[in-house]
C-alpha cells in the first residue's frame, strides 16, 4: 500500500491512462445534519485542469466560490458523495467510531468508481492503518494514499474536499429551510447552533438531524428538579 507521513512528501505519479479518486468528508465534528464522505474521479491527463479550475481546499475558499468549482468539475471528471445520517453516526459512535464509518463509506465510493488510484485526506492519527483499512474493504488492487492534510496538499483530494464540503452545506440550507431558522455552522463552537440544539432538547424531542451521541446534546439536557424528603406523604 501506498502511504504518505509527514516526514515524506514524495507522490509517485499515476501513469498515462490510470484513474485517480481523490476522497474527503465535511461534518464530521458537527453536532447536526450529515457527515458527508466526497469523492472526485479523473483521469490522469487532466488532474492539471483542477488547478486551472482553481481547486484547493475547500477550507480556504468561500462558499460561493466552492460552489462554483463544483459546477466545473463535472466536466472534468465524476463527482461522488455519500451522506451518513445522524442516526447512522450515533450508532457507529455507540459501537465502533466514527474512524470505521468513514473508513467504510470512502470504501463504498472505491468500489463504486474502481479507480487505479486512491488518495484520502486520513482522519485515523495513523494515515497508514487508515489508508489499508480502506483498500481492505473495498478490495482495491491498486495503491491508497493515505496523508493527513491531503486536502490541502493534493490536487484530487482537495476536489473530493470540495464535493463533500457543497453537498455539506446544502444539506444543512435543506434543513435551515425545514426548520425556518438559521442553524449557525453546526459545531459545538458555534453559539447559535447550540441554542438551535438547547431549544431541541428542551422541547423533549430526539429530532433526526441531531447528533444524541454527541456531548454538547448531553450538555444541554435539563435536568430533573431536585425533590426534597419532606415532599413525600
Amino acid at each position: 500500500m501506498a502511504t504518505r507521513t509527514g516526514a515524506d512528501r514524495r507522490l509517485a505519479s499515476p501513469p498515462a491512462g490510470a484513474t485517480v479518486l481523490g476522497l474527503d468528508e465535511a461534518g464530521r465534528g458537527s453536532v447536526l445534519g450529515p457527515l458527508v464522505v466526497g469523492g472526485f474521479l479523473v483521469a490522469e491527463a487532466r488532474i492539471d485542469a483542477l488547478r486551472e479550475l482553481g481547486v484547493r481546499d475547500s477550507k480556504l475558499l468561500t462558499p460561493a466560490r466552492r460552489e462554483l468549482i463544483y459546477a466545473g468539475l463535472e466536466s472534468i471528471g465524476q463527482r461522488v458523495s455519500i451522506a451518513l445520517p445522524p442516526a447512522e453516526i450515533d450508532r457507529s459512535v455507540a459501537h465502533h467510531g466514527l474512524n470505521d464509518l468513514e473508513a467504510e463509506a470512502f470504501a463504498r465510493l472505491v468500489r463504486r468508481t474502481r479507480p487505479s488510484f486512491v488518495r484520502v485526506d486520513a482522519c485515523d492519527t495513523n494515515a497508514a492503518r487508515f489508508g489499508a483499512t480502506i483498500r481492505r474493504l473495498a478490495e482495491h488492487d491498486g495503491p491508497v494514499w493515505s496523508a493527513h492534510g491531503a486536502d490541502r496538499t493534493d490536487l484530487v483530494v482537495g476536489a473530493g474536499s470540495i464535493v463533500a464540503k457543497v453537498r455539506r452545506d446544502r444539506a444543512v440550507a435543506t434543513l435551515e429551510r425545514r426548520l425556518g431558522r438559521k442553524i449557525g455552522s453546526g459545531y459545538p463552537s458555534d453559539p447559535m447552533t447550540v441554542d438551535i440544539v438547547r431549544s431541541a432538547v428542551a422541547e423533549g424531542d430526539r429530532p433526526s438531524w441531531l447528533r444524541a451521541s454527541w456531548k454538547t446534546v448531553t450538555r444541554v439536557k435539563p435536568t430533573p428538579p431536585l425533590v426534597r424528603l419532606e415532599s413525600f406523604p
